[in-house]
């Protein structure tokens, strides 16, 4: 009776173990946490977790056991360069769950993203123009360009001929953009025109001289706020970490300079 006992006791133990293994390589158990933390991982991204991938992932568990063994058996780990990567590696984990627990404790908001998205879309809303332009790099060749559009030589000939090889190849078209995307020179004379006119004289940039001519305008075509809104927390949750390392940056007691 007492036999039996221990028999069932032992198989019972053995059916345990197994459960909490994947395999075992060269008599050493691979624990099925390995396996599980690798999921984790992996759909912690958003991947749907499928019979498939437990697959995989059970082979590359398995797989790396053998060739960690391999390694061992040939004494990988002793050398100078295993040691420095580990380190390297340690230091990489480390920083990256110190920026986990930073966010779980200093999550950006709704009400923060919301507000930033306010911020940017007044910076940049308003008007968009379409422009094009012509880039020389002397005022006389500019000023003989707008003589020879007087005469009815069509803008988009002429620019072919322009300093600024994008917008050549276009015409001189310039595409949407808001007129605070240009140097202050140019943004000036293009917001002056009305649709269809062309400046009446060059005007001067630290790229040259520009025979501009304004084709249309419009109100700005700003994405919806839930359209954004990843990004803008991304943005937002760079900008705070980035603070957070300044803020222990000048608290820390170091003679080094950053930047210097």
């Amino acid at each position: 009776m007492k036999s039996t006992l221990l028999a069932a006791t032992l198989v019972a133990a053995a059916f345990g173990a197994q459960a909490q293994n994947i395999a075992i390589v060269n008599g050493k158990p691979v624990p099925k946490a390995r396996f599980e933390t690798i999921i984790s991982q992996i759909t912690k991204g958003g991947q749907p977790r499928t019979p498939e991938m437990d697959r995989q992932v059970r082979d590359e568990v398995v797989n790396r056991e053998i060739l960690m063994q391999e390694a061992e058996r040939r004494g990988v780990p002793a050398s100078a360069d295993y040691r420095a990567q580990i380190e390297l590696a340690r230091q990489a984990i480390l920083i990256r769950e110190l920026q986990n627990h930073y966010f779980k404790t200093n999550p950006v908001t709704d009400a923060e993203a919301q507000a930033e998205y306010d911020k940017v879309k007044a910076a940049q809303g308003g008007q968009e123009y379409r422009a094009r332009h012509i880039l020389v790099e002397t005022e006389d060749e500019a000023k003989d360009i707008i003589a020879k559009l007087k005469l009815g030589t069509k803008f988009e000939d002429l620019a072919s001929k322009s300093k600024d090889p994008g917008s050549a190849a276009r015409g001189g078209d310039l595409d949407w953009s808001n007129a605070n995307a240009y140097v202050p020179e140019f943004s000036k004379a293009m917001v002056a025109l009305k649709k269809g006119e062309i400046t009446e004289t060059p005007v001067k940039s630290q790229f040259g001289y520009h025979v501009i001519r304004l084709d249309d305008t419009r109100e700005m075509q700003f994405p919806a706020f839930d359209e954004v809104k990843p990004q803008v927390i991304d943005r937002l949750k760079q900008m705070k970490w980035n603070a957070f390392q300044a803020s222990l940056r000048q608290a820390a007691k170091t003679d080094y300079k950053f930047g210097q």
